[in-house]
């Protein structure tokens, strides 16, 4: 018996086109599954790039922040980088702020 005859069976208006309230159902299930693959799996997919990307920073990494500012990693610690901007110059920055890892070329 097809799942769709099983479930009008169970409703009180089985006679009275109860697989037809079930597929009004139909077009709400396929927007959520559209959804999943057009936004959130994407999305989801972004995050953990981003999030490997920030795990495996290191010395001598060339960085760019949110801010634009473009520094070279000295050293990781814990949810901070101690990078330099300039000869001298240290700055501590929140791994959060860290858009990217710049390619030496660029």
């Amino acid at each position: 018996m097809p799942f769709v005859n099983l479930l009008a069976m169970g409703s009180p208006n089985a006679g009275e086109g109860g697989a037809s309230s079930m597929l009004s159902f139909l077009p709400l299930v396929l927007i959520f599954i559209v959804f999943w693959f057009m936004i959130i799996r994407p999305q989801k997919k972004q995050q953990d790039q981003r999030k490997t990307m920030i795990s495996a920073l290191k010395r001598g990494d060339q960085i760019i922040t949110s801010g634009g500012l473009f520094a070279t990693v000295k050293d990781v610690k814990g949810d901070r980088v101690v990078a330099t901007i300039a000869d001298g110059v240290k700055v501590e920055i929140s791994k959060g702020s860290i858009n990217g890892v710049v390619e030496v070329g660029e």
